[in-house]
């Protein structure tokens, strides 16, 4: 199973999110839940770096099915619209496909 974290203050400000695991909803590239979650969760990076230029820390681990982002200060508001997406995409893959394959978990820090 993947676990997604997202990390946010108690005002609901985003902090940091992980996501951990191999769904284990098909083999090794060919595993359709693996690859929304992937695509979603890069994506996001991706535009937060390159798109809103957000000051952020990202760790990963690619044999252990690890990666990690930190957001060293505030989002701005586009930031924050990505980051609605990424979950409102998360969401809908573990609605369609279980949480025995995506467990999206909130934690207040």
């Amino acid at each position: 199973m993947t676990t997604v974290t997202i990390y946010k203050s108690n005002d609901n400000s985003y902090k940091r999110f992980t996501c951990a695991g191999h769904s284990g909803y098909g083999k090794a590239g060919n595993d359709i839940v693996c690859a929304s979650v992937s695509m979603l969760v890069i994506n996001t990076i991706n535009a937060l770096e390159a798109v809103t230029a957000e000051e952020i820390d990202v760790e990963s681990d690619e044999d252990k099915g690890f990666i990690g982002c930190r957001f060293k200060k505030e989002l701005n508001s586009g930031s924050k619209v990505l980051m609605d997406a990424m979950v409102l995409g998360l969401q809908t893959v573990e609605e369609q496909y279980g949480s025995k394959y995506l467990n999206l978990k909130f934690k207040e820090v």
